[in-house]
């Protein structure tokens, strides 16, 4: 198994970006299978392409995207992204597309095709904070889990693909009081735990991880 996983680099003001510094020290195989990592410019529709033409290249088996959440408690696979482009803050290029479709033949939502119940109990076994989470948001992390399901479906039939975020790192919220922060050997930890059910579990397990609000 191929598995391409990608990273945002730094974006809105952060010196780090805590996607890029965990995915830059995951393993190169995991569970046997081989991992192909790709950075992303936080940039609408540069992030797609840069993913896409990875994909071209790589063939991969699964592509699994991450990005940053600050303020969240702990590792977030995402069960869904929406067509739409609603940037509260510009891009790295001072790019911010407000209320528009991401695809115009696209579908009104794409759901991921990645394990992510067993990725969140995997995580949580392995002693990392994890949950569900059913909005990716509308920015750049929503746009590139949706523009690779969109090409996956119009062109790698043999490809699954999906979207977890990360909180804040530590050195991260000196500065922000009250703000939850992992480590980095956290974070590192819990994305090969992810890696870990993608490769054991080719469909999710029953569990119930639904929200009441």
């Amino acid at each position: 198994m191929k598995i391409l996983l990608t990273a945002f680099d730094p974006f809105g003001g952060e010196p780090v970006n805590p996607a890029q510094e965990a995915v830059e020290a995951v393993k190169d195989n995991i569970a046997g299978a081989e991992i192909v990592k790709c950075i992303v410019p936080t940039v609408f529709y540069k992030s797609i392409d840069t993913v896409y033409a990875a994909m071209k290249k790589e063939n991969p088996d699964v592509v699994l995207c991450i990005g940053q959440a600050g303020g969240r408690i702990g590792m977030t696979p995402e069960r869904v992204a929406i067509n739409l482009n609603e940037a509260r803050i510009p891009d790295n290029e001072g790019n911010q597309p407000l209320d528009t479709p991401i695809f115009e033949d696209g579908k009104n939502a794409y759901f991921t095709m990645l394990p992510v119940k067993a990725m969140v109990a995997k995580m949580m076994e392995k002693g990392i904070p994890a949950s569900l989470s059913y909005t990716a948001g509308s920015y750049v992390c929503n746009h590139l889990m949706y523009g690779v399901l969109y090409h996956i479906e119009k062109e790698f039939p043999n490809t699954k693909g999906g979207f977890m975020h990360v909180p804040f790192l530590h050195q991260q919220v000196m500065d922000k009081k009250n703000t939850p922060s992992l480590s980095k050997d956290d974070i590192v930890k819990g994305i090969e735990a992810s890696i870990e059910a993608i490769v054991e579990n080719e469909k999710d397990v029953k569990a119930v991880a639904g929200e009441l609000d």
